[in-house]
């Protein structure tokens, strides 16, 4: 019987691995949300400074929106001040989360909806966040943010 405590483990590993991964995965998937619904609140608070806080702070970060492709952490902060210079036109700014998908241990798809409750007219749209765990963090690597017709 020198093999049945190497059965024992592998039964064990084989039925528990799942509920480790799934429980990774959840909690991958919260960390995630609280972040982006941090970012709300910090956009809420009118300081998007704070609401860039989430996104990869590289020059490889990637906006996509209905200009084209922004590339940069800098150049999307630029952009962001640039559409959004004052309380009135950011709003108030509420996310829905549609899906979330792990495509590997380390990057996630989620899929949401934004909009924004502001005087001169609502807004929204959908977006898709490609989330990264880059040096023990989640954070945003490509967004691809559009406007509902």
């Amino acid at each position: 019987m020198i093999f049945k405590p190497f059965f024992i483990s592998l039964f064990l590993s084989f039925f528990l691995f799942p509920l480790s991964a799934t429980a990774q995965e959840s909690k991958d998937f919260s960390t995630v949300k609280s972040i982006l619904f941090r970012q709300q609140a910090d956009w809420n608070k009118g300081d998007i400074d704070a609401f860039m806080n989430g996104y990869w702070e590289s020059d490889k970060l990637k906006f996509v929106g209905a200009a084209g492709i922004t590339y940069g952490y800098a150049a999307t902060l630029k952009n962001y001040h640039r559409r959004y210079p004052d309380r009135a036109t950011m709003g108030q700014l509420t996310f829905g989360v549609k899906s979330m998908e792990k495509l590997s241990r380390k990057v996630i798809m989620l899929v949401g909806t934004w909009d924004l409750d502001r005087e001169s007219g609502p807004i929204g749209g959908y977006f898709t966040l490609m989330w990264k765990k880059i040096k023990g963090e989640w954070v945003v690597v490509a967004d691809h943010t559009s406007a509902r017709k």
